[in-house]
């Protein structure tokens, strides 16, 4: 796994959100630039800070004509315990069958040390929370994709600590 590079063309993909409501990237872009965020999942202390701090400063990346998207291959009801954790108002979105992580080559599986951590010490349950019992995960990573349809700026770094700033988000959109 790598990511996806800049000025890669991102394929139009469909996906539900934790209410059933089917999502349309390409009708997405039409409004203009997304910003996409993939996540491991309601138990990852550090992914809910982070997307804490997204929606603290959700109006800085909307007054600059973007949209944030969220992702993860939790089930949609371990979604809903990210909304409630993280107070989230952007659009968050069940990635089934891992198609949108697979498409931006962020899935990985973790060592069998880390994931009896996440399972035991986290509660992450990832052998019922996801789709199938893989307990594959996403390199937590940060992709603006202009209107375009292509990537003008990522953020990946399989250090699950290490994540896109706010200011960097705002600093690169298109």
């Amino acid at each position: 796994m790598k990511g996806i590079a800049v000025g890669t063309s991102v394929e139009n993909f469909t996906a539900r959100d934790a209410k059933g409501n089917l999502f349309n990237f390409a009708e997405e872009l039409k409004n203009g630039p997304v910003v996409i965020i993939f996540y491991r999942g309601q138990w990852c202390p550090v992914c809910n800070k982070h997307l804490s701090k997204l929606q603290d400063s959700l109006q800085a990346i909307a007054d600059k004509g973007a949209k944030v998207i969220a992702i993860s291959p939790e089930k949609p009801e371990k979604i809903e315990k990210t909304v409630q954790k993280t107070n989230a108002e952007f659009t968050i979105l069940y990635d089934e069958g891992y198609k949108i992580c697979n498409a931006f080559d962020v899935t990985h599986l973790p060592s069998g040390t880390s994931r009896t951590a996440y399972n035991t010490m986290l509660g992450a349950d990832l052998k019922n929370a996801h789709t199938d019992d893989s307990q594959q995960l996403p390199v937590p990573a940060t992709f603006i994709i202009g209107q375009n349809g292509k990537v003008v700026w990522r953020h990946f770094d399989t250090n699950y600590k290490n994540r896109a700033t706010v200011s960097e988000i705002i600093e690169n959109l298109p």
